[in-house]
């Protein structure tokens, strides 16, 4: 099977976008006490290959760093963007899947 390279990127990169976004305005709504992103909208936008944004969101916005079972899932989180990774990583290695450099 022969993906364009950008099927995978382009997506990877809006959802990176997406997760490092919602990490700022749950955090600039928690300061003002105003209504939240729900944990599992926050955790579930770092799954499709975007724990990159989300751990970034939440250092650079200081955002549920110190609450120990949040930090917890995103651990797993970035655990299964890991083994995604390593799934195509494989299938690619085993010629089941060729990355052509193409965009569209």
């Amino acid at each position: 099977m022969h993906i364009p390279l950008g099927w995978i990127l382009l997506p990877a990169l809006a959802f990176n976008l997406a997760a490092f976004v919602a990490q700022g305005i749950d955090k600039r709504r928690a300061v003002r006490s105003a209504w939240r992103v729900p944990e599992s909208t926050l955790l579930g936008l770092g799954l499709p290959l975007a724990c990159a944004g989300m751990l970034l969101g939440m250092k650079l916005f200081r955002h549920k760093t110190s609450k120990r079972s949040f930090v917890a899932k995103a651990a797993l989180v970035t655990i299964a963007n890991l083994l995604m990774l390593a799934g195509l990583g494989y299938m690619a290695m085993q010629g089941l899947v060729v990355f052509e450099l193409a965009l569209y």
